[in-house]
């Protein structure tokens, strides 16, 4: 049965802290875990979207197809044949989405830029309905005092551009750079804080290696060159938006994980570390040391990934924020007979 939530739901609620803030360690202090608390004044309190998640119109004003399109499109992929074309239809009623805003008292709101909105195949000229959309809609952010926030990526890949290779191919990055500069150009002048990726984990792992997210591919090999060059193209992205205004402020979200043991065992002590970098700090370490951390049992595959002389200063991007998104269930990671098992509970939701 195809669940749709009720439309004018905020997706996700998040929390907004300078570096260092105090708030940050009193929150994971275990002495006060149970104390009572006041969030200081300065705490930001916003709600959170995805263009494909929320905005439908999914031909509209002459905007191309994405992979998440063609995915949802594809019979057998999802579940009740669900889809993105309508969704809710935040398009054409994003003023009433300001307004829910205004109501909860939010005063940040991170939404994201469908690509193949603003370039239909990837490249070329960008579409100025889809630019003069967000600008509508920033527009409408700051009249209603409530801070615009823009993820760039958040999974629209252009279709035209997984079909000449997708993430794994390393042309990727010049469009992609060229696409976050057109971008930031038409909008940089509303928009001040800028987040490049969100959960490039989940894009890349699940849909170059798992296969259950667009694309729908099945290829480690392909997975590790798409986690490359999704770094490379981070510090590109975040080097193009500095060139237009140094003042902006420019970040990306990662998707985290606590990572346990199975057992107390050496082996699955060093199956947990290995899973955490991999899975919560491999797109953060490169951008702030110029290194891949260490994360399989012998060295990195910088071979398979198609890492080249000078790759990893291009992937440098000393990011002003980001944003930790505790969104998966723990996990328990053991290592047994040379193979990964991954053990976890899911959390268990019933329908009202």
């Amino acid at each position: 049965m195809n669940f749709s939530p009720p439309r004018r739901v905020p997706l996700l609620l998040f929390l907004s802290c300078p570096p260092g803030h105090r708030l940050i360690s009193e929150l994971f202090d275990p002495q006060s875990k149970f104390a009572p608390f006041q969030f200081p004044e300065e705490f930001i309190w916003g709600a959170v979207t995805a263009s494909y998640q929320i905005e439908g119109a999914w031909a509209d004003d002459s905007k191309g197809e994405s992979i998440w399109d063609r995915f949802s499109h594809t019979p057998g992929k999802v579940k009740g044949a669900a889809t993105g074309d309508v969704a809710c239809d935040s398009y054409h009623r994003y003023q009433e989405d300001v307004a829910l805003l205004k109501a909860l008292n939010l005063t940040s709101y991170r939404f994201s830029i469908s690509w193949p909105r603003i370039q239909p195949e990837g490249s070329g000229a960008p579409n100025s309905k889809g630019l003069d959309y967000y600008k509508r809609l920033a527009d409408a952010l700051l009249e209603a005092k409530n801070r615009p926030l823009c993820t760039l990526y958040h999974w629209d890949l252009p279709q035209k551009l997984e079909e000449r290779g997708g993430w794994p191919n390393r042309d990727l990055v010049p469009r992609f750079t060229d696409y976050v500069d057109i971008t930031v150009r038409a909008l940089g002048d509303r928009i001040s804080h800028w987040c490049i990726f969100n959960e490039p984990w989940v894009f890349t792992f699940l849909g170059y290696a798992r296969g259950i997210h667009a694309p729908s591919r099945k290829n480690f090999a392909e997975c590790m060159r798409a986690t490359h060059v999704v770094d490379i193209a981070q510090g590109q992205a975040f080097r193009a938006i500095k060139a237009v205004n140094s003042k902006l402020q420019v970040g990306a979200a990662f998707s985290m994980a606590h990572c346990q043991p199975a057992t107390s065992s050496d082996a699955d002590r060093q199956a947990a570390d290995r899973a955490h970098v991999l899975g919560n700090v491999w797109f953060i370490h490169p951008a702030l040391h110029g290194e891949y951390p260490k994360a399989f049992p012998g060295d990195n595959p910088l071979d398979l990934m198609g890492v080249k002389s000078g790759d990893m200063e291009l992937c440098r991007a000393p990011a002003r924020f980001s944003r930790h998104q505790l969104l998966l269930p723990p996990a328990r990671l053991g290592h047994s007979s040379g193979r990964w098992r991954r053990r976890y509970r899911r959390p268990q939701f019933r329908r009202p």
